[in-house]
């Protein structure tokens, strides 16, 4: 009888997130585990664990058997996959691509469709939930696949999640993490103004906080944003920026052209969130967009 063998994992994007992900695969994975970086400090990451160091793509994909990529935008998911020296470009390549990176709809779908060509089976996983929750490995991700690729890579996933969704057909993991990030833009927005107003109308922020979070006023971003940014002012480096912000609602606003919706209350965050990296906040913890709100320096108003 012959030996079922555990895949060779492949992992290409070792940063904030990437690296606590690989991390986990690592340890948990009963296979070879090969990572990748440009950045040769984030290694550090996996110190202690089984992981091997690779030197390029092409050597990930001709070792692999799964590669997993997160990454920062769809630009750089295209040319890992598509590119010269990409995982498609060799004689030898993975049998599947799982990206837990962030990208626009169209062009999950399109490299789909490329890879498709190529013999390669490509599923959209992009994840959710904070940095501790990846190092925790109790992340959510939204699963874009069709059912034979869910079945085969949702073991996997289980290394660096404890939710797992299916949520349709390629693509459609990238739908449902826009609408997902957008609603916490959006609710962050909202609830940075209330404090404001509450507080100028002589209510202590912390106090308005512990009074919502008993209602129904409470939330996710209440608890955590509001919580843990906000309210102590604190929106540090190395989180997660306004130009990430951005770049996600850019997606979410292709994504309601397309589909024919006007996303007016997204519309609106694109311009909290511009003035908010352009008026002092750049690449400091999104949340900042407080200051917008409470110095009254933005956004530009709908023409």
């Amino acid at each position: 009888m012959a030996v079922e063998t555990s895949p060779v994992i492949g992992f290409i994007g070792l940063g904030v997130m990437g690296g606590p992900m690989c991390r986990n695969m690592a340890l948990k994975h009963a296979g070879d585990v090969l990572a990748y970086d440009m950045n040769s400090s984030a290694f550090e990451a996996l110190e202690g664990t089984k992981a091997r160091r690779m030197a390029t793509v092409a050597d990930v994909a001709a070792a692999a058997d799964c590669v997993f990529l997160s990454l920062p935008g769809g630009p750089q998911v295209e040319q890992v996959c598509l590119g010269a020296g990409g995982l498609s470009a060799g004689g030898r390549r993975p049998s599947t691509i799982i990206d837990l990176s962030t990208t626009a709809v169209a062009s999950a779908r399109a490299v789909a469709e490329k890879l498709a060509g190529a013999g390669i089976d490509f599923a959209d996983a992009p994840v959710a939930r904070t940095r501790e929750a990846a190092q925790r490995g109790e992340l959510s991700i939204m699963v874009g696949a069709s059912d034979a690729v869910y079945a085969r890579i949702e073991p996997m996933l289980r290394y660096i999640a404890s939710d797992v969704t299916h949520c349709g057909a390629v693509g459609c993991g990238q739908v449902v993490k826009l609408i997902n990030n957008a609603l916490v833009f959006e609710h962050t927005m909202a609830l940075a103004e209330m404090m404001v107003l509450g507080e100028r109308s002589g209510v202590q922020p912390a106090v308005l906080l512990d009074a919502v979070s008993k209602g129904s006023g409470d939330s996710f971003v209440l608890r955590n944003h509001g919580r843990k940014a906000m309210l102590p002012r604190s929106f540090p480096d190395k989180a997660f920026p306004p130009e990430y912000v951005l770049k996600d609602l850019s997606y979410v606003l292709e994504l309601a052209a397309q589909t024919g919706l006007a996303a007016h209350v997204a519309e609106l965050a694109q311009r909290y969130y511009a003035a908010t990296a352009t008026e002092g906040w750049s690449g400091r913890y999104f949340p900042a967009v407080i200051e917008i709100i409470d110095r009254g320096i933005g956004p530009a108003k709908a023409g």
